[in-house]
């Protein structure tokens, strides 16, 4: 049976944005949402202690290993394995809390922790699982003191500090390291345009345009970046989203191909096939037999 996608959001009683729980508790609690496919305007980091269970993520399954993190960007869709044993903490926060300067938000897009960029998401970290229980029990400290002007920035730089750190052991493990430059930012800008557009336009030139470059030299950034041309990575998004729908809503097979911009439903099933060999009702019955 399909389930609607919820989408959840910041609790409105936490004026910092930001907060640290026990897994073993949020699945207790809050297992008639966390099992269920769902999205937040929030980002998540999974401290994973001695527990290994499998996280999906937008049709993945992550098989998570005991002392390691995850980290989930917002808007991802992801459910946690409801047959399995969860141990460690989950520490959310929002764009609202962290990208307080223009500083902050360019590190927080960057970061190679939360780029869907890369592959890999599920990170060892061994030895230093006491340096992060550390920053979690210094988060969660502070957090309990009454407020005064200190507080958001002490906050702020203890996650500063564990992000920096993850992102030091992720680059220990044979990650392959995106050049920081102007392709980097290319690619970046373009697929934060293409998530907030890709259900009104499909041009390549429209979002070459809007970013004040040619589609050659688009082109050549993500391919330099990705190995992917900008209309794959347009086609990409736009299937995520048919598959999503496809799986987790009621809707017929013509009104999502509506929602994600296509007029005609004939169209819209010969494009699902030829990038997937299957048309939307064949992939759909995968899932929803």
């Amino acid at each position: 049976m399909a389930h609607d996608i919820k989408k959840y959001q910041f609790k409105a009683e936490f004026d910092l944005q930001i907060e640290l729980m026990s897994l073993a508790t949020l699945t207790e609690v809050s297992k008639e949402h966390v099992f269920l496919p769902h999205r937040t305007d929030f980002y998540h980091i999974f401290l994973f202690e001695n527990c290994s269970p499998t996280h999906v993520v937008d049709f993945i399954p992550i098989n998570i290993q005991p002392e390691s993190l995850l980290f989930i960007d917002k808007d991802r869709v992801h459910q946690f394995d409801e047959t399995a044993h969860y141990e460690g903490t989950l520490l959310i926060f929002t764009d609202n809390f962290f990208c307080t300067t223009d500083s902050s938000a360019k590190f927080l897009r960057n970061i190679i922790l939360f780029n869907d960029l890369l592959d890999n998401p599920n990170i060892k970290i061994g030895g230093f699982l006491e340096k992060f229980r550390t920053l979690c029990r210094l988060m969660e400290e502070e957090l309990q003191m009454p407020a005064d002007d200190a507080k958001h920035d002490i906050v702020k730089n203890l996650l500063h500090n564990f992000l920096l750190l993850a992102d030091r052991e992720k680059r220990k493990q044979g990650i392959s390291e995106i050049t920081r430059g102007t392709d980097l930012d290319y690619t970046l800008l373009f697929r934060d345009l293409v998530e907030q557009h890709f259900t009104e336009t499909k041009s390549v030139s429209v979002y070459a345009s809007t970013l004040h470059v040619s589609e050659k030299r688009l082109n050549q950034a993500t391919a330099k970046i990705l190995g992917k041309t900008p209309k794959a990575l347009i086609d990409e998004r736009i299937l995520l989203e048919a598959k999503r729908l496809l799986i987790y809503a009621h809707n017929s097979i013509k009104e999502i191909g509506f929602t994600l911009g296509f007029e005609d439903p004939a169209y819209f099933i010969k494009y699902f096939r030829k990038h997937t060999g299957k048309t939307p009702v064949e992939f759909r019955a995968l899932y929803l037999p």
